[in-house]
């Protein structure tokens, strides 16, 4: 896990991380494909362009679970997260992945982005 920090004036290891949490809403019908093109294909091309995975969430609720996909990656910072995302979206293998998966039309139809800064007394920094 790739962990970004510094040591700050008293001496202590300071957690430099950004965290970004993403809400996708599915198109009609299109959840599972685009948990398919998560699981085999977005995962490997998100670590290789240096975004840390750390969670991936589907609503309890059957009806929003048909819906929603949320999910929260990880970056030294948020320059590195524009860098990562820049990166990513003109990787060739993304590009094929996406459109193979789009072949009945597109699957996401919107896409909500929240970046965060953990709290001094969160568990996870």
């Amino acid at each position: 896990m790739l962990v970004a920090a510094y040591v700050g004036q008293e001496g202590k290891k300071v957690d430099t991380r950004v965290f970004e949490m993403r809400t996708y809403y599915a198109h009609p019908g299109q959840m599972n494909a685009l948990h398919a093109r998560f699981r085999d294909h977005t995962n490997k091309l998100f670590v290789k362009h240096g975004m840390t995975l750390i969670g991936y969430w589907s609503p309890m609720k059957a009806e929003d679970a048909e819906q929603k996909m949320i999910y929260v990656l990880a970056y030294p910072s948020k320059a590195a997260a524009d860098k990562s995302w820049a990166d990513f979206r003109s990787d060739p293998d993304w590009i094929t992945a996406r459109n193979a998966s789009e072949t009945e039309g597109p699957l996401v139809a919107k896409v909500e982005s929240v970046f965060l800064n953990p709290t001094d007394y969160s568990p996870i920094k």
